[in-house]
């Protein structure tokens, strides 16, 4: 299955700028709420942006098991619905993190095709990587409009996290399944003008405010499939 590039023009878009590691959350259950097996959401964005904060939230508006954190070393995680959870018989959360893969075909290794039509399929550093995994996605970037500019390769830095600072969370929708903009009833979290962010997000820099919206009238890893994350696993807002 060949999914939609990353230069075609979204369905639709829509930008927040929470200043909390809950509004992130918040935003991320709003949209799991409307989530439905089959889905692709694809997480982009620097270390400590709030991927994996953002990715709770989703949990949370799925109705999964809780203790969602980032699959860094297993590189995939299940989490099950919850049978006497706010959702009931929907879909598992498949969650991934592609940050130590070189390519669609070590993607192509985890066989994420086998829970593509029945979980939400959610893939941390995937753009570029997961394009033929579904016909539709959602584009997610996230992005810390105070950091410093990115260095010329990524380094791994766990400690300057601050879930409580200014975050851009950009959702793009993408393919068939989102032609038509689902009722998300979103929290109440600082809308940002979609018009104001440059492609992919970049047109938002170190120095750039965010303009408010106008109210509507290493080669080494381990792969591997875990279930559920160890019981004493501390959260990895990435």
């Amino acid at each position: 299955m060949s999914g939609p590039s990353s230069t075609s023009l979204p369905e639709w878009e829509i930008a927040f700028a929470p200043t909390t590691a809950e509004q992130t959350q918040a935003l991320g259950a709003a949209l799991g709420a409307v989530l439905s097996a089959g889905d692709l959401v694809v997480l982009s964005g620097e270390l400590g942006a709030g991927k994996t904060t953002f990715t709770q939230g989703l949990g949370q508006g799925l109705g999964v098991r809780p203790g969602i954190i980032s699959p860094t070393f297993v590189l995939v995680r299940i989490h099950p619905n919850l049978v006497h959870g706010p959702r009931p018989g929907g879909p598992d959360l498949v969650h991934v993190d592609a940050y130590r893969l070189s390519g669609p075909g070590e993607v192509a290794d985890l066989d994420l095709e086998n829970w593509a039509d029945t979980a939400v399929t959610v893939v941390e550093w995937g753009r570029g990587l997961v394009d033929d995994l579904s016909d539709s996605r959602l584009d997610i970037e996230m992005r810390r409009p105070s950091a410093p500019p990115a260095a010329a390769g990524p380094t791994l830095d766990f400690d300057t996290e601050d879930d409580d600072e200014p975050r851009l969370v950009l959702i793009r929708a993408f393919g068939p399944r989102w032609a038509g903009r689902p009722a998300v009833h979103w929290p109440a979290v600082e809308r940002v003008e979609t018009g104001e962010i440059g492609p992919g997000g970049a047109g938002v820099g170190v120095s750039t405010p965010l303009r408010p919206a106008q109210p509507p009238g290493d080669s080494a890893r381990t792969q591997g499939v875990s279930p559920q994350p160890p019981a004493d696993a501390a959260g990895d807002a990435r």
